[in-house]
């Protein structure tokens, strides 16, 4: 009988260390899990097309008098940067175990409508680029990206855009063509030749940004002029001087534009790209784009401790 009881509290005592070690192995394990480094490997990233997520200010909803009729779906919808805020304030991204979020452009579009044989569409999904240099007012303003990227990290999100290096936005009578040492607008591709599925135009009426040349060229003529009349012309033109100068790249079309993206990882913490019509640029064109946006972050990292040394000893 006592030998019964004894066996008995063993087996009890047994059942409880085993559930003591199996709390401290899963505390452990819970640990290990938060300390775990933020690898893009293993990302869970989230896809939205930023004009058709979530709608945080109509205010913003009608930019540049974006007026005209559209085709079903084809206008823009009121999605904008603010909505994306709000949905990661309330933990929807979180809930999910979403810990990138990849969203569509949102540098300003063409102004004007094209109609592709689907009725009148306006560039609500970010592929039309107007201005790099300018978020599109339909999506927000810089000071609201700023606070998108920084809830978005302290919520353990990291943020990735779209970069467009193919291709301009279409020509319509709002938004002029590049000059033909920017772009093409010949021969469209037919996808039978590596040269015709590179040095080529996707689509009628999308001038093709000529990513192969080296040769020198000047600011467009229309950028010029809209920057002059949004009253950032000089500083824009310096920051350009700045980057040719240290990098010593020509000042050929893929690195203007190159540059342009980069900014939004140096200015705002944006934490990557990816980037769009993969197979129609260079492979070479993709590399000096990595290295170019390696540099920003390296640069981004640099201002971050800065300021942080800043605040320490202030």
């Amino acid at each position: 009988m006592y030998t019964m009881k004894k066996i008995g509290l063993s087996i009890v005592f047994l059942v409880l260390v085993s559930c003591t070690t199996k709390s401290s192995n899963t505390s452990k394990l819970q640990e290990n899990k938060q300390e775990v480094p933020f690898t893009w490997n293993a990302a869970n990233v989230y896809f939205l097309l930023t004009d058709r997520f979530s709608n945080g200010d109509p205010k913003n909803d009608m930019a540049f008098s974006r007026v005209e009729k559209t085709g079903k779906l084809r206008g823009f919808e009121g999605g904008d940067l603010r909505g994306v805020i709000d949905k990661i304030e309330n933990g929807y991204f979180t809930k999910l175990g979403v810990n990138v979020l990849w969203m569509t452009p949102i540098v300003e579009q063409i102004h004007g409508a094209v109609d592709e044989g689907t009725g009148v569409t306006y560039g609500y999904h970010g592929y039309w680029t107007k201005d790099w240099t300018k978020i599109d007012p339909n999506f927000g303003t810089k000071e609201i990206l700023h606070e998108l990227v920084k809830v978005a990290h302290a919520n353990g999100i990291k943020v990735m855009l779209d970069a467009v290096l193919n291709h301009t936005g279409p020509v319509t009578e709002q938004d002029p063509l590049w000059p033909e040492e920017w772009v093409r607008t010949i021969p469209q591709c037919t996808y039978d030749t590596y040269s015709n599925t590179v040095t080529c135009t996707l689509v009628k009426n999308l001038p093709d940004v000529k990513t192969e040349s080296n040769q020198e060229v000047q600011l467009p003529e229309h950028l010029v002029e809209k920057w002059k009349t949004e009253g950032r012309y000089q500083e824009e033109v310096q920051e350009l001087d700045a980057f040719f100068k240290e990098t010593g790249y020509p000042r050929a079309p893929r690195f203007y534009i190159m540059k342009w993206l980069a900014d939004y990882i140096e200015e705002f913490g944006i934490d990557g790209y990816r980037v769009d019509t993969v197979k129609h640029v260079e492979e070479t064109v993709w590399q000096e784009f990595y290295t170019i946006c390696q540099k920003a972050f390296a640069t981004y990292k640099k201002i971050i401790l800065k300021n942080y040394m800043k605040k320490i000893f202030t």
